[in-house]
């Protein structure tokens, strides 16, 4: 049914279950994985009438950017490798997350977006997080929300 299943992570815990749900999900479907990460475009701070001045430049901002989404990226990868599951990797650099995650998704062709909820305690616990409920607005490709 699925081929390739889009998991968009953060190397939070949450998403890390989820990667792990995602990969068992695509073992029993014959699938492969393509892991994501939404790298964050250079900060560029403002206070009052002049710019604050950060001692980080673009490139050594996206470099470290990087290195954090090969970080995020390899646990996934080392998941797929243990399970048996083809893991490819891809990031985008972006602001507007949800967005990214759909380019990916149609760049990729996957056709599933297997994605972590947010916001489990109080109140909040009852809503998706903003950025999943985004992808589910916006996409359309079949996005399956694990919670």
């Amino acid at each position: 049914m699925f081929k390739n299943i889009l998991v968009p992570t953060d190397g939070s815990e949450l998403s890390q279950d989820t990667a792990r749900r995602a990969i068992s999900f695509a073992k029993e479907a014959g699938a492969r994985i393509t892991a994501f990460y939404a790298k964050p475009e250079y900060p560029v701070s403002y206070f009052g009438e002049g710019a604050l001045i950060d001692p980080t430049t673009p490139e050594k901002f996206a470099e470290l950017a990087e290195q954090q989404a090969q970080q995020v990226l390899d646990f996934v990868v080392e998941l797929g490798r243990a399970a048996g599951v083809q893991v490819d990797r891809m990031a985008l650099t972006s602001d507007l997350p949800y967005q990214a995650i759909i380019d990916a998704a149609n760049e990729a062709g996957c056709d599933l977006i297997f994605m972590a909820s947010h916001g489990r305690r109080g109140f909040s616990a009852l809503l998706l997080g903003s950025e999943t409920n985004k992808v589910l607005t916006h996409s359309k490709i079949p996005v399956l929300v694990y919670r």
